[in-house]
């Protein structure tokens, strides 16, 4: 094949590629834009497209007045925040323990946590509801979280990105008088932030759009996050408002398109710079 002909099948490809990419995104990013085109116009254009559609506000305005969504966002930035904060403590413990210390009965322990990984957490709902009703925390914020606290996954990836950091950084703060405590604070934390940083908005991303669990163990506006009371737009006796729906969804998951918009580079370059081996 002579270069030229290498040249064009490379370019052609390259072209398909961009093609296919382009066409991904245009799908993916359908049901959004809908959502906004709806959201922001009556009722009445939430089946047709036209460009001299007035905007409204009104939807955003009929939904937040629909459901008490302020409580329910409160709810849910608690829930987030308890269950990362957990999770960061409880992870990074137990995957610096995974990484720098030999002890009886590691590999077991180890593949235990893996093993977490190959459980889906619905299979675990009716011994985890068993569980908080046996405690006495049914219908709270705590019930919420409580089950997540420990993440295999969590454990697992702070534990590949504490292996790659040099022993010699140990006996270094060692040999400055730092305490084990001192020495995961000062020196592993530090160097695993962009790890923390991805693990972090998987975490809060799970958790804000979480569903089936939030919906089972809790009963009241009190404890609700924002995606349990979503359900109060498909109440038959409310009807189907498309346009007070997209609002609503809009409003639930605004903070977290946001957020990733604003990470999205961070984000990215934290799993590259992850280096599960």
């Amino acid at each position: 094949m002579s270069p030229t002909n290498i040249y064009d099948s490379r370019g052609l490809a390259r072209a398909l590629d961009t093609a296919a990419a382009w066409t991904l995104a245009l799908l993916w990013a359908l049901p959004l834009l809908y959502a906004v085109w709806t959201a922001f116009h009556p009722s009445e254009f939430s089946t047709r497209f036209s460009l001299t559609a007035p905007l409204t506000l009104e939807n955003f305005r009929a939904a937040w007045n629909a459901a008490p969504f302020a409580r329910y966002l409160v709810n849910t930035v608690l829930l987030v925040t308890m269950v990362l904060a957990g999770q960061l403590v409880l992870c990074t413990l137990a995957a610096y323990a995974f990484a720098k210390y030999d002890f009886p009965g590691k590999g077991i322990l180890f593949a235990l946590v893996l093993m977490q990984l190959m459980i889906m957490p619905d299979v675990l709902v009716v011994e985890n509801y068993r569980t908080m009703s046996a405690i006495g925390v049914l219908d709270s914020t705590l019930a919420i979280g409580l089950p997540y606290m420990a993440s295999a996954f969590g454990i697992f990836l702070l534990r590949q990105t504490f292996k790659s950091i040099p022993k010699e950084l140990d006996e270094a703060a060692a040999v400055e008088g730092a305490s084990t405590l001192q020495i995961l604070w000062k020196v592993y934390v530090p160097l695993g932030k962009p790890v923390y940083l991805a693990y972090a908005l998987v975490s809060i991303s799970y958790h804000w759009n979480n569903f089936l669990w939030p919906l089972i163990v809790t009963n009241t506006t009190n404890s609700r996050p924002l995606t349990v009371g979503l359900q109060v737009f498909s109440s038959t006796e409310q009807g189907v408002d498309w346009s007070i729906i997209t609002a609503a969804t809009l409003m639930t998951s605004g903070p977290l398109l946001i957020g990733f918009l604003l990470f999205q580079r961070q984000f990215v370059q934290s799993f590259m710079r992850a280096g599960i081996k």
